[in-house]
This record gives structure tokens, sequence and C-alpha cells, in this order.
């Protein structure tokens, strides 16, 4: 990765996105491009959707270099901790983390064991807490400088079932690490938690399922894709909110569901 930021690159804020290349994470790097953001494409595996959505990026900006993709196994210490380096050397400066990318494999309580969790907890927690780390030292190095992490939730952690075991622990962990981070890096750092709802389908649901689960909330829908990317947008702009998480999900932890949505 060359260390030379592109011209057109600079004097815009940049933000690292990760698992940006598929899914909730494309929707995040695409909506923060068109609010004028650099943005930094994380990916493990989708090289290719990674180069995609930095393209997209590039053409939402208009300005060619504004969007670079970047490898790391977030299940990896030493590669998460490359991560943000590379994105400074790429672009100059780094302004705030969207901790989008996420394992979710299922397991039950029946089924849990400790590789499962560690497995979890390493990608979902740890890198998290890890990138946030580095952000601070990044910008505590820069006199008057400010940045922002928001970390992808879910309204699961309000709405307790014991489905997703190791997944669902991971998240409570790193909701309780949102509050311990707004603590300690602060006043250089804020962290915001964003939780969505039901959001995209997968290979578990039916579409009309998914329709129908979607619709399954106070205010008849839960969260689209655009509504929680606003949502992140929001959180980075907003300098008054640290230490808390905003629910996007049409009032889904709100109500009582048995089963996670995946197994409904």
């Amino acid at each position: 990765m060359s260390s030379a930021t592109p011209p057109a690159a600079r004097g815009a804020r940049t933000v690292l996105v990760t698992g940006a290349g598929k899914r909730l994470g494309r929707e995040i790097a695409l909506t923060l491009a068109r609010a004028g953001w650099n943005v930094a494409v994380h990916h493990r595996h989708s090289q290719d959707d990674a180069r995609q959505t930095a393209a997209d990026c590039d053409a939402l900006t208009g300005r060619p270099g504004s969007a670079r993709t970047f490898f790391a196994d977030l299940g990896i210490e030493a590669s998460v901790r490359n991560l943000l380096p590379a994105v400074v050397d790429a672009f100059g400066q780094v302004d705030a983390v969207v901790n989008s990318a996420s394992t979710f494999e299922h397991d039950s309580a029946a089924s849990f064991g400790f590789a499962a969790m560690d497995t979890h907890l390493r990608a979902n927690t740890g890198a998290a807490v890890l990138l946030a780390q580095a952000l601070h030292a990044h910008i505590a190095a820069g006199p008057g400088r400010n940045g922002a992490v928001v970390n992808l939730l879910d309204q699961k952690l309000w709405n307790m079932n014991p489905d997703f075991f190791s997944y669902t622990l991971s998240k409570a962990a790193l909701e309780a690490a949102n509050t311990m981070l707004a603590l300690a890096l602060a006043p250089q750092v804020r962290v915001v938690g964003v939780a969505p709802g039901l959001t995209l389908t997968s290979h578990l649901l039916s579409d009309d399922k998914f329709a129908e689960l979607h619709r399954q909330s106070p205010l008849g829908r839960s969260s689209t894709p655009q509504d929680v990317a606003a949502t992140v947008a929001f959180a980075l702009d907003n300098r008054s909110i640290t230490g808390t998480t905003l629910l996007v999900d049409g009032g889904q932890h709100l109500m009582r569901f048995e089963r996670d949505f995946s197994l409904m």
C-alpha cells in the first residue's frame, strides 16, 4: 500500500469500516462516502466485493482514491493491530472506526464450548476494542483532534433469547466495552453503539418469512440498511454522544421473542 495520500482525498475525514464489502457494512460505507468521508473498506474473504464497494464510494465522492481496500483477519490479534496503521499510511490520518463486521455462527447452551466462544469474542469483541485503542493512540498524537468509534450491536441484547449463544455473549461483552471505552478514551475519542433489529434476510429465511418478521414491531417495520447507516452517520457527527447505544429496530426490543429471528 502506497503511503502517498491521493490529492483528492486530502482534507476529508477518513473512516475505517470493517466488513464493508457486503451487506450492512457496504451500506454504511456508501452512506459515509455520500457524506464526503474517505472510506477504508475492510474485508477478509470478500476482496472482490470490497473493491466494488471502494469503486462505488469513489463514484459517490467524485474523488478518485477516496476509498481503498484493506485486508485483516479480525480473529488474529497481529492482523488487527496492523490494520489501522495501514489505513493511516494510505490516507495520512483516520478520524473514525465503524466496527460492523461480525462472526455469526449458531450454537446453543447445550452445544457451547470454548472454541465457539473464543472465535466470537476475538472477532466481535477483541478486534473492536483493539481498533478503538489504536484510534485513540493515533488521535492523541495530534493535539486538538478528536475521533469516534461506532460499534454495531444487536437489539437482542435488550430482548434476550438463548439462540446463537456465543455470538450474543460477544455482543454483550462489546456493549459493556462501549461504556468502559467511552470513559477510558475521553475526551479524544467518543464510543457509541448502534443496535439494529432485523435488517437483512439470510439463507435461513424465505422472502415471505423475512417480510413477516420485519413487520413484527410496534412501528410495523424493523430497521432497513439505510436506517442503520444513517444512524451511524449521525453518531459520528454528533459530538455530544458517547457511552450509550442507539437502538434502531422499530421498537422490536420492546417485544418478547422466544427465538432468534432466523430460527422463528
